[in-house]
């Protein structure tokens, strides 16, 4: 860089040498020499604080880490893809082998209905099964009329899932079916069971109802209109008011 200032001063002089004669405000050599000086001055100070090379190495650098990052992005979404894809295989597969074994399980509890299998006191129709699949069963026996099974396995379903919330419909089905074998002191005590213990259920009607026609088989008369009045007013717009109003009527004109 030296050399060159060198040549120029030289250049310059030569110039003044030649062009003693011409302003130097107007002498075109002149001119082109003070461009090139300023140029050169430039250039002169962007390698003295290394700005053009710092800038350089700074974007090949950065170039560098924008690959590398491009790089890390593909092999996350490749592997992301590779999962998603594994996990949506072991869904299927567990879904699959799951149908499979409730289909297993209701077969088995039709079966055990259709064949006529007993049951012993304290067993469910289902072991190990959910409570809806032992009330399944439970109830299919009262629609096979295996009333007395029907009701040990209701009164195993309460035991079992007190908490369920099956155990009303469960309770009120084992006083019928104490009821249809006409037990009527041991339906009437089940169907008030429905009352005290499940008031919000939906078998409330029925199973006060059912409590005055408990009450008529037995001759309780004061007991099954109380019962039978009591539905009307409380349930007046359901079946089990108009049932009590059919049975009311058949008392008067009994004279009871």
């Amino acid at each position: 860089m030296q050399r060159l200032r060198q040549i120029l001063f030289l250049l310059l002089v030569a110039a003044l040498a030649a062009c003693a004669t011409t302003p130097a405000s107007e002498d075109p050599v002149l001119i082109k020499l003070d461009d090139l000086d300023r140029r050169l001055a430039a250039v002169e100070r962007i390698l003295a604080n290394g700005s053009l090379v710092e800038l350089t190495l700074q974007a090949d650098d950065m170039e560098r880490q924008a690959a590398e990052l491009l790089g890390r992005i593909e092999t996350l979404e490749y592997g992301a893809e590779a999962t998603a894809g594994r996990q949506r295989d072991l869904y299927l597969d567990l879904d699959g082998r799951i149908q499979q074994l409730e289909q297993g399980l209701q077969d088995a509890v039709t079966a055990n209905a259709r064949d006529g299998a007993t049951l012993a006191p304290g067993q469910l129709p289902v072991p190990g099964g959910t409570d809806r699949d032992n009330y399944d069963a439970a109830f299919e026996l009262l629609k096979e009329q295996r009333y007395e099974e029907a009701a040990m396995a209701f009164l195993q379903f309460l035991t079992s899932f007190p908490d369920s919330q099956l155990a009303d419909n469960a309770q009120y089905w084992l006083a019928e079916s104490y009821y249809v074998t006409a037990r009527f002191e041991q339906a009437l005590q089940q169907f008030q069971v429905v009352i005290d213990d499940y008031p919000r259920s939906r078998k409330v009607p029925d199973a006060l109802l059912k409590i005055g026609y408990c009450n008529y088989e037995l001759q309780h008369w004061a007991a099954a209109r109380a019962a039978l009045k009591r539905v009307q007013s409380d349930y007046s717009d359901t079946t089990a008011a108009r049932l009590a109003e059919q049975r009311l009527v058949r008392m008067d004109d009994e004279g009871n």
